[in-house]
Order: C-alpha cells, then sequence, then structure tokens
C-alpha cells in the first residue's frame, strides 16, 4: 500500500482527518529540524505548542521522546512535562507518563527540572508505585530539602489512602519535614503515635 493510503487508512481508523496525521509528521519534521540545528530554546517551544493543539494521539509520545532526551534543552523539557501533567490523558497512557517522569528523577536531571517533575507526580498518585516513589523522595535525607518538601506536597496531595498515610507517619519522625506530616495526618484525623 502507498504511504498516502497507509495515512490515509489510519486517520479514518483513529477518526481523524488525513491533514492532521501529515501536520503532525510535518510539525515532528520541523522540531527535528531545529534540533540538529542550534535552534532557539524559543523555535522549539513554537514547535511544541503546535503540536499540542494538533489533537494526534501520538503527541504525547513525542513529548515523552522530548522529556527523556537529557540532551534536550531544559525549558523544553519542563515545557513537555507540564504539558503531560496538565494534559488529557487517556487511562493507558497515564502509566507511561508517569513512569517517564518517575526515571527523570533517577536520571539525574538539573535540580530544577527535578522539582518540577516531583511536583508533576501529584498527579499521577493513583498510578502504581507513584506513592512510594514520593515517600521514598520525602523520607531520604540526603535529598535536597526542594525534592524532599516537594514530594511531601505531592504526597499529600495525593490524599487519604492507606499508603500515603503510612508513609507519612513514617515521615512525621522526620526532624524537618515531621511537623508538615503530623499537621496533614491531623488534617485528615489521623492519629499519630
Amino acid at each position: 500500500m502507498a504511504e498516502g493510503g497507509a495515512r490515509s487508512k489510519l486517520s479514518a481508523c483513529i477518526g481523524m482527518p488525513t491533514t492532521a496525521v501529515d501536520e503532525f509528521d510535518r510539525l515532528v519534521q520541523r522540531y527535528k529540524a531545529r534540533t540538529s540545528s542550534s535552534s532557539s530554546t524559543d523555535a522549539r517551544l513554537e514547535v511544541l505548542m503546535d503540536l499540542e493543539y494538533l489533537g494526534d494521539l501520538r503527541v504525547v509520545g513525542f513529548l515523552l521522546e522530548v522529556l527523556a532526551d537529557s540532551r534536550e534543552m531544559r525549558d523544553v523539557r519542563v515545557h513537555a512535562l507540564k504539558w503531560l501533567r496538565d494534559g488529557y490523558l487517556s487511562s493507558e497512557a497515564r502509566p507511561r507518563v508517569a513512569a517517564a517522569i518517575r526515571q527523570m528523577l533517577a536520571d539525574g536531571a538539573a535540580q530544577e527540572l527535578r522539582l518540577q517533575a516531583v511536583l508533576a507526580l501529584a498527579e499521577f498518585t493513583d498510578v502504581d508505585g507513584i506513592l512510594a516513589a514520593l515517600g521514598g523522595l520525602a523520607l531520604d535525607t540526603d535529598e535536597a530539602i526542594d525534592i524532599r518538601y516537594g514530594a511531601f506536597t505531592s504526597l499529600e496531595k495525593g490524599g487519604l489512602t492507606a499508603e500515603s498515610t503510612a508513609l507519612l507517619k513514617l515521615l512525621s519522625a522526620d526532624k524537618v519535614l515531621g511537623p508538615c506530616a503530623r499537621h496533614a495526618l491531623s488534617t485528615w484525623r489521623v492519629l499519630v503515635r
């Protein structure tokens, strides 16, 4: 089947006009051309913003690639992260996005990017493993206080669950974040012994 025929079939299958599929490919090529040259952050962000408004199902996958690229400019990665945090995601995409954000924390990204990632995880506390990851960061006394506090607030934003309660009880003994954890638990009407 010719490439145009394959695109038409894909467009019909996912209920999208052919022009949207073609536009996605065109914008991705434009973005890649700008990353291979010494293009400015603004130029890259402009292409990302155009991509986001397409409504194409492939945008999430592409933004995950941008997010995972440690060579990409920090501001571009932060933009992709914020869109993935705030954008409408299918239930199938949520675990993939949460895993990618969590991986950024483990990959030793810049401090500002790690802070944005830990705050973004507040939107994914329903995904398996995220509460535990946030709890681990909040409890890690070798971690920067901004990251620890961000993990605590994301954990708290996840709401009252057995897992979050157990993690906050552990955190309540911490010299720095203990008062915050105890306050959150008292707000949830959970007794701390």
